[in-house]
């Protein structure tokens, strides 16, 4: 993030189709079952990141994908914002602007070749203090494959708590690993009060709720990504809303929905 202190008629608002200056590569992950994957790894401009966000989007039968609002909001700010690394990719089957990963979806559980070849790459890359963001689906297989997985912890955004079983709980709670799940007032299926109830198996999570807040978090990225942040970089933020260096905006009509 700039240190300067310009002039209040040099600042930039950060909108949705915003994009602060990182380093970002397409990149391929090569699952253990023989798939390829595609992604994308956003780093900061000049300089190396603090910490690593490794994406899980939500369900891919509903739209989910690497470009989900916040995820895409998240590689477009967080590098320059806040020094984070973001690594976005499709699980099998999924399909983006980035183009399509191999394979078909497999309901969550062919998926943990997925999770472990996106942490594979984050490691051999040398990518600092590693999380796991799942969201929706994504918070299904950061609960059933992160316990074991080389990272720090977990944010869960809108958790369902579907897939998961409180067997994965119990290796959450046993890994000792932080967890914290961003829980929607208004979400469809896991509400605040449920969901204190369901993680107090793991005696190091964290439950926030999010008043007004539904289960896609739509005009809400801004929350979500200033909750991340604060989870992996504890003491920093909240993220400016403007931006006092270069910037691009992406053309709305080649941005993908979700």
């Amino acid at each position: 993030m700039s240190t300067s202190t310009p002039d209040a008629a040099d600042l930039t608002e950060i909108r949705s189709l915003t994009v602060l200056p990182a380093r970002r590569e397409d990149v391929e992950l090569h699952t253990a079952d023989g798939l390829t994957l595609v992604g994308e790894l956003a780093l900061p401009a000049d300089r190396d990141p603090v910490a690593t966000l490794v994406t899980l989007h939500p369900l891919p039968t509903h739209a989910g994908m690497m470009d989900s609002h916040i995820y895409r909001k998240a590689s477009f700010r967080l590098p320059a914002l806040a020094d984070i690394a973001v690594l976005r990719f499709n699980t099998r089957g999924t399909v983006s602007a980035a183009g399509r990963s191999d394979g078909v979806f497999d309901g969550g559980d062919g998926e943990r070749h997925d999770v472990q070849a996106a942490v594979d790459l984050a490691v051999e890359r040398g990518l600092p203090d590693r999380w796991l963001v799942g969201w929706s689906f994504g918070t299904e297989l950061a609960l059933r494959y992160g316990a074991t997985a080389d990272v720090t912890g977990a944010v869960l955004l809108s958790p369902p708590l579907h897939r998961a079983q409180d067997s994965d709980l119990d290796a959450w709670a046993a890994s000792g690993k932080p967890l914290v799940a961003l829980v929607p007032e208004l979400d469809d299926y896991l509400r605040p009060a449920e969901a204190r109830d369901r993680f107090a198996r793991v005696p190091q999570c964290t439950v926030r709720d999010f008043p007004k807040v539904k289960h896609l978090w739509v005009g809400q990225a801004e929350a979500a990504l200033d909750a991340i942040v604060e989870t992996v970089r504890p003491g920093f933020g909240p993220l400016p809303r403007e931006w006092d260096g270069p910037s691009e905006t992406v053309p709305a009509q080649i941005v993908p929905a979700g």
